[in-house]
């Protein structure tokens, strides 16, 4: 801030012409009244009295009554200069911040989409939470240097000074757990792989996943410690900026206090259980090499590069809260700090691993569809150990019911007992003791045993049929009705062999099942 800000006392002088009266910027002023309300006026031209501050140069000219009232008066606390190096480093990282929730919010959408099953040991949810905590770290970079811009233009520091001080802060536990969820989430994906090929290759009570089970409770519980140890304090003496008796006794040590310091060590601690999560998944699903320089070589080939540059980005943020818990030049709490500390070495970090991570997003396919992959190449493996041979593309064809594919036969299939022509089509060739006149069922047959033999029809009788006595005129008719129905469809009626329309013959009352 300029020296313009840095305020002193000054005395009330008299005016000439009445020493009860004094002249500030043009405007009387009653002396008696300014002490009586506690009144001081101060070098950056502000008349305060620790409760109520007014500008009063330029074209500000309030003018206060004797009972304590003011009339055209404006607050000390407003946008006053022009947007400087601060406010303009502000914007474009706020532009930044903005951009990459976009990105986020697909990759979201390309690697959180289900192609597979979910299975309960690896949930989608898991591969999910690493952007999710991204979001909420933009959205925090975002409102925090967009408020810088006014720390620029307030004439004496008020709340944009907290809100951008309380959002850098939150963002710390935040990047923490993105980048902590892309590393345990990349120990996950290894193993669900080896899973995938061997369902008994990595039991789920042995060390290995003891120390997995543990391993978000300790790095969480140090998250959270870091959060509950800097967010929840008094961040009201943090404006208190306008003096440097104010900065001495109040901003600086509100900045640089016992719980700011802790909750930094918090951090680092939560920083070295990321760096022994990546250890353990490269020690556990990695092949181990022996010797030093066969070591080097394995990490460097097995370890992802995001995950390397991540980590290290995140180390030197980490730093950098420690270092400005402890030194009030470096922390963005100061009014006055130089930009390159906090935009360099807080915001910057922050930003670079969000983009390694939003490339890594775009480049990398979705996880399921990779397991879809090396399903297929394994089955093509086995096929080739067992001699199979896949069959052609056309081989699938539906060239008649020999070919056909399995779902054009549950389709002819269900065609058979449905309705309308093709039912009807295929019911009639298909009945297997000839087509059934439907409408003859209920005429009436004569009290004979339906298990007698019958003789031949008429014209035929011989041998132990021509021993028989005649059929009556309802069995004649109504056997003469199921041999003819091709006649019945031709002329509508049923006739007997003597030509009798069966029409004329009266219907009998079924009795019994034996009677139809």
């Amino acid at each position: 801030m300029p020296l313009l800000d840095l305020r002193e006392l000054v005395q009330f002088e008299p005016s000439a012409d009445n020493t009860t009266e004094t002249i500030i910027n043009g405007v009387r002023f009653n002396l008696t009244a300014l002490e009586h309300f506690n009144y001081t006026l101060y070098s950056n031209k502000t008349i305060s009295n620790n409760s109520k501050c007014y500008l009063i140069f330029d074209n500000f000219r309030p003018h206060m009554f004797s009972n304590g009232s003011w009339v055209n008066a404006t607050t000390c606390y407003i946008p006053y200069y022009g947007i400087r190096t601060r406010g303009a480093t502000s914007i474009a990282f706020g532009v930044l911040f903005g951009v990459s929730i976009m990105f986020t919010l697909m990759n979201l959408r390309k690697h959180g989409r289900l192609h597979l099953r979910e299975d309960k040991r690896f949930r989608v949810v898991g591969r999910r939470w690493q952007w999710y905590w991204m979001l909420f770290v933009a959205a925090c970079g975002m409102i925090s240097t967009l408020t810088g811009v006014d720390v620029d233009r307030y004439y004496l520091q008020q709340i944009p000074i907290i809100l951008q001080g309380f959002f850098f802060m939150l963002m710390i536990p935040g990047a923490l757990a993105m980048v902590w969820e892309g590393t345990r989430h990349w120990g996950s994906w290894q193993e669900r792989q080896i899973v995938d090929a061997d369902p008994y290759g990595m039991p789920q009570d042995d060390r290995r996943a003891k120390v997995e089970f543990w391993l978000p409770l300790v790095f969480y519980l140090f998250a959270w410690l870091n959060f509950f140890m800097v967010i929840p304090r008094s961040w009201t003496p943090i404006q208190k900026q306008n003096t440097p008796e104010q900065i001495q006794d109040m901003a600086r040590p509100a900045a640089t206090n016992i719980r700011g310091k802790v909750g930094a060590i918090f951090a680092a601690c939560a920083w070295f259980v990321i760096v022994y999560s990546l250890h353990h998944s490269l020690r556990h699903y990695k092949p181990r090499e022996r010797g030093f320089f066969n070591k080097i070589n394995a990490f460097c080939r097995d370890c992802p590069t995001k995950l390397f540059i991540n980590i290290i980005l995140l180390a030197i943020r980490i730093a950098y809260g420690i270092a400005s818990a402890w030194f009030w030049d470096l922390t963005i709490l100061n009014d006055d700090v130089t930009v390159g500390w906090p935009f360099g070495l807080g915001y910057g970090p922050i930003l670079l691993i969000i983009i390694v991570f939003e490339i890594a997003g775009l480049v990398d396919e979705n996880e399921d569809k990779i397991l879809i992959q090396q399903r297929i190449a394994r089955g093509r493996i086995h096929d080739a150990e067992l001699n199979i041979t896949k069959k052609p593309s056309w081989w699938s064809r539906n060239i008649g019911d020999r070919f056909a594919s399995d779902e054009s036969r549950l389709r002819n299939m269900t065609t058979e007992v449905g309705g309308g022509r093709p039912t009807t089509r295929n019911i009639s060739q298909t009945i297997e003791m000839g087509n059934m006149n439907i409408r003859n069922r209920s005429r009436s047959r004569p009290p004979e045993d339906p298990f007698r033999d019958e003789s031949p029809p008429a014209g035929r009788g011989e041998g132990i049929g021509a021993l028989r006595a005649p059929l009556g005129p309802s069995r004649l008719n109504s056997d003469a009705a199921s041999t003819r129905t091709g006649d019945t469809a031709l002329t509508g009626q049923t006739l007997t062999p003597q030509g009798t329309n069966l029409e004329a013959v009266p219907q009998q009352r079924i009795r019994s099942m034996l009677d139809v």
